[in-house]
């Protein structure tokens, strides 16, 4: 009787198909564009709100009688919103006495725009700091996506769970426009079998944070599962970011990371599937990625950029 092919067989002819094309690439780098002016549209709202209501003031003083400026001063300060929750009143008067003393005063009649402008520099490095992050949160998307579209053609109604924090489970509407914005967890039943996926989870076993675990459970029994080795039906790590020049460095990481599951699963006697889903993958790593996809080590691989390539992995993870 012949053997079924290989899971990655469906997508994969090489380790070639593997390899980030220069137009994937540079589409990787619009869409980053793209997603990073999405993300700065409150940012620059503000601004001009700041800016209608310093007008107001005659002079940099003034700004201290306008009411609820105070957080606005503070971030053109220099201060983040994660550093205030640690700043007493006391601190906090001081920090903006000094904004007004060393930068806005300094700029005569031009005191307002210095102080847009050194609002906007704090809410930029906000904006850094979420988009060193925004690759992971692209994959993530674009795999959540995939996996619900399987299950609809299957004729499969699944829930999500929302990244909010409320451990509540939704069922997923067939209008559900940008729900992998704001999703962390899916959950479905086929034939008998319960599935649930889960984003960024701490594994116990290994006590670090695995990008995407497949469980054989119900979403109320997730606490419990998710501390049992042979609950676990699939792992794998998503690396979302777009640059050739981290490529190699993304691996790596990756595949330590999957070394360190495989190894802590198997003295417990388990063998859960392992893949990896990357954006930039180059020859070399797609080399390595194919040997270990030949002989066992993981079970499925896919390309990002390639759409094909992401629905086929969906398809096998919800129909394991």
């Amino acid at each position: 009787m012949p053997q079924k092919p290989k899971p990655y067989r469906r997508h994969l002819n090489s380790a070639n198909d593997l390899v980030t094309t220069y137009e994937e690439v540079r589409a990787g780098f619009v869409a980053l564009a793209l997603e990073r002016n999405r993300r700065s549209t409150p940012y620059v709202a503000e601004a001009r709100a700041l800016k209608a209501a310093a007008a107001q003031a005659t002079t940099p003083t003034d700004l201290l009688t306008i009411p609820n400026l105070k957080p606005a001063l503070l971030t053109a300060a220099g201060v983040s919103d994660k550093a205030k929750k640690h700043l007493q009143d006391a601190d906090k008067v001081t920090v903006i006495q000094e904004l007004l003393e060393k930068y806005l005063e300094p700029a005569g009649a031009t005191f307002v725009e210095e102080l847009v402008f050194r609002f906007l520099l704090t809410r930029g490095d906000t904006l850094g700091g979420s988009m060193r992050n925004i690759g992971g949160f692209m994959a993530q998307r674009k795999l959540t996506r995939a996996m619900i579209a399987s299950l609809a053609l299957a004729g499969i109604q699944p829930r999500w769970l929302p990244s909010s924090g409320k451990k509540s489970w939704h069922p997923v509407r067939v209008d559900n426009t940008d729900i992998e914005v704001q999703l962390r967890g899916l959950s479905w039943s086929k034939q008998g079998h319960h599935r649930t996926v889960i984003y960024n989870l701490q594994v116990p076993l290994i006590k670090k944070n695995v990008d995407l675990c497949l469980f054989d459970c119900e979403p109320t029994d997730l606490d419990t599962a998710k501390k049992v080795p042979d609950r676990y039906i699939a792992l794998g790590e998503l690396k979302g970011g777009i640059d050739p020049a981290g490529a190699d460095e993304h691996w790596k990481t990756a595949n330590s990371a999957l070394t360190r599951i495989r190894n802590a699963f198997t003295k417990k006697g388990q063998y859960p599937k392992l893949f990896f889903v990357g954006a930039a993958i180059q020859n070399s790593m797609a080399s390595e990625i194919w040997t270990q996809l030949d002989e066992g080590t993981l079970s499925n691989a896919a390309n990002l950029t390639g759409s094909n390539q992401v629905a086929s992995l969906c398809n096998w993870l919800t129909s394991l």
